[in-house]
């Protein structure tokens, strides 16, 4: 998470101005920004503390699960939730990673993430769970997905791949999510959530989160890295053997101080969305 601010009104307007399209984003060997990795090298060990630092994150946790249900019972190519393999990128101190370790579909957990001092964080915590104790149960990395050795057979595939708040903080999207594509197996989804590119959501995200409310520490957020949901569509629907007959699904999310994070129905023109994709049988 960059720590570009937007301090004054003509630098949204550049920065409105000059964005480009998703596929546009200048390429990079690596998706990893030493910026980000630093930023969230210091809140490492706030990530468990379900007020910290962190806590939106807590709060968003079951909605992700939810999200990822919802793709799953999509016709015509429902998939059967038994035995499924996740790889979490960008997956931080393990929030989301533990919890789909634990579930009784889950066969194993491979979550990565480039900062070695929140994945630390992440190994400590799941030791205090027997259950994630479990061989082949979760595994955490300290790598980025450039440096994974990319699957040649289907079965070193995952059923679920998982980017929740990872693309908003990357230079390169484009180029990060086609070395993201060659994990899922036929018939396996992408599943990512991410933030529209919008005066609301720099009102939102940047004004009242940081600046006023101090919900998440001031510098988490780059606005000119959103990335409003029609990009990513137009992104995969250029991609061959990607969301056929029905495969793609987006819902929005709003946080409600005091209430938490609930779906929002279009809610993904204007802020935080979720976004799915299967990769074709």
């Amino acid at each position: 998470m960059i720590a570009t601010r937007l301090s004054a009104p003509g630098n949204f307007l550049r920065l409105a101005r000059g964005f480009q399209a998703l596929r546009s984003y200048a390429t990079s060997s690596s998706s990893v920004n030493p910026i980000e990795v630093s930023h969230f090298n210091a809140l490492a060990s706030t990530w468990w503390d379900p007020y910290g630092s962190s806590r939106l994150l807590h709060l968003m946790n079951p909605l992700r699960h939810d999200f990822i249900s919802s793709c799953h019972a999509l016709k015509p190519h429902s998939t059967t939730q038994q035995g499924l393999r996740y790889l979490d990128i960008g997956c931080g101190g393990g929030i989301f990673a533990e919890s789909a370790a634990r579930l009784p579909t889950t066969a194993k957990v491979t979550a990565i993430d480039p900062s070695m001092d929140v994945i630390e964080v992440a190994k400590q915590h799941a030791r205090k769970d027997p259950i994630l104790q479990e061989p082949g149960r979760l595994e955490y990395l300290n790598k980025a997905i450039e440096d994974l050795d990319v699957p040649q057979l289907p079965k070193e595939q995952y059923d679920v791949v998982s980017l929740f708040e990872v693309i908003e903080h990357i230079s390169a999207p484009a180029q990060f999510l086609r070395s993201c594509l060659p994990f899922v197996k036929p018939g396996g989804w992408l599943i990512l959530s991410t933030i529209a590119r919008t005066w609301t959501s720099w009102l939102t995200t940047k004004v009242v989160a940081e600046d006023v409310m101090g919900l998440v520490p001031r510098g988490t957020h780059d606005w000119s890295k959103y990335i409003n949901e029609h990009q990513i569509r137009a992104f995969f629907e250029a991609q061959e053997g990607w969301g056929a007959n029905g495969g793609m699904k987006t819902l929005g999310c709003v946080y409600v101080p005091g209430i938490g994070w609930r779906m929002v129905t279009g809610g993904e023109r204007w802020g935080n969305y979720f976004f799915g994709i299967r990769r074709d049988p």
